[in-house]
């Protein structure tokens, strides 16, 4: 009977499985594909928690990309280099806040860290694990071909609201070679499942900031303040909690301030604690918070270069001119359906060949 009931649970394991896939579109690897076996019953035919919480880990594992283990570390030959990288991510304010020791006052005080969480290495968390995979490769942002050295650049320059780096300094060679470490495991050309972020439902309507401001109260202040402006650590060096808006926080320039893409950050990775797993934002929540912060103060960066072809323009970015005909607070705010259900006939037509 107990191995009967055994079975029973084992089949439901792999209907919750199934189930995982669906609901969260989830694309199992299809090259080097990880066996993971079931779990082993004690001699009572029983499984205990342990054991299928292992097995559950091993599986998740095997669904999504995983930073490569820091023990690997030990075969590499500049790991001294990598490891320098690393901490260039997490404590990049250190380096380059306004007391950095490698340049004073070059960026806002913000870690890479803030945006590419866990230092670049958490599942939907802005990761850094297809980077070398895709690049070199066309961003109609610049409407050029672009290096990983410019995504770096692209980087300090929009979200870090700072000075570029040269590209054959100690540091950026650093976190090139941190970054390539992360992906090594990536087929080129490929982006691996659970790299940037994932995708969310849109709203019928607009995004909302006064309704999100409601969530920013309820669900983020007590971490970024009630003014926005974040937490700083014990000895002011980095934040704790980085400033959502003000003068210390991401520009005009950055990626997030692309509501989708922030949308996307918050529902599966805020507040702290949630994952792309374990959500703690509603879809609309994500939006209208979005909308809220991205309503507020903050560095204006000179874009007027930014999408050289106005048709590729993504259907979020709010500073026109478009080529669409919907004006600048739709583009911002939304509702997103139309302008995306018109831009498909331009895209194909304006895809660089």
């Amino acid at each position: 009977m107990l191995k009967l009931s055994n079975t029973i649970a084992i089949s439901l394991v792999l209907l919750l499985i199934t189930f995982l896939v669906l609901i969260f579109d989830i694309q199992l690897p299809q090259k080097n594909s990880v066996i993971v076996k079931a779990p082993q019953a004690d001699s009572n035919g029983l499984f205990t928690e342990s054991a299928r919480e292992e097995y559950r880990q091993k599986l998740f594992k095997a669904m999504f990309w995983q930073a490569p283990d820091l023990s690997e570390l030990e075969n590499e030959k500049n790991k001294a280099e990598i490891l320098y990288g690393k901490d260039l991510i997490v404590n990049t304010s250190v380096y380059f806040g306004e007391h950095g020791t490698v340049a004073a006052g070059a960026t806002n005080g913000m870690n890479c860290q803030n945006c590419h969480l866990d230092a670049g290495t958490k599942v939907f968390g802005n990761n850094y694990g297809s980077v070398v995979s895709t690049y070199p490769k066309y961003r109609a942002r610049s409407g050029e071909i672009e290096s990983v050295f410019k995504r770096v650049n692209d980087c300090f320059g929009r979200s870090l609201n700072g000075k570029t780096l040269d590209s054959s300094s100690k540091e950026m060679q650093a976190i090139i070679a941190y970054i390539h470490w992360l992906g090594k495991n990536v087929e080129k050309g490929k982006k691996a499942t659970g790299s940037g972020f994932k995708d969310i439902a849109f709203l019928e309507r607009a995004a909302d900031p006064n309704l999100g401001l409601a969530v920013y109260s309820a669900k983020c202040q007590s971490c970024h303040q009630k003014d926005g402006m974040g937490l700083k650590n014990a000895d002011k060096t980095s934040y704790t909690y980085p400033p959502l808006w003000g003068p210390n926080s991401y520009n005009n320039g950055a990626g997030l301030y692309r509501l989708s893409n922030f949308a996307k950050y918050v529902k599966h990775n805020m507040p702290l604690g949630a994952s792309h797993v374990s959500t703690q934002l509603s879809d609309e929540e994500a939006w209208d918070v979005a909308a809220f912060v991205n309503s507020q103060p903050r560095p204006i960066m000179n874009i007027q270069n930014d999408w050289p072809n106005i048709a590729e323009k993504p259907f979020d970015h709010p500073f026109g001119p478009f080529a669409d005909g919907f004006d600048e607070k739709q583009h911002k705010y939304g509702p997103y359906k139309a302008i995306i259900e018109k831009k498909k006939p331009q895209n194909k037509k304006n895809t660089p060949t």
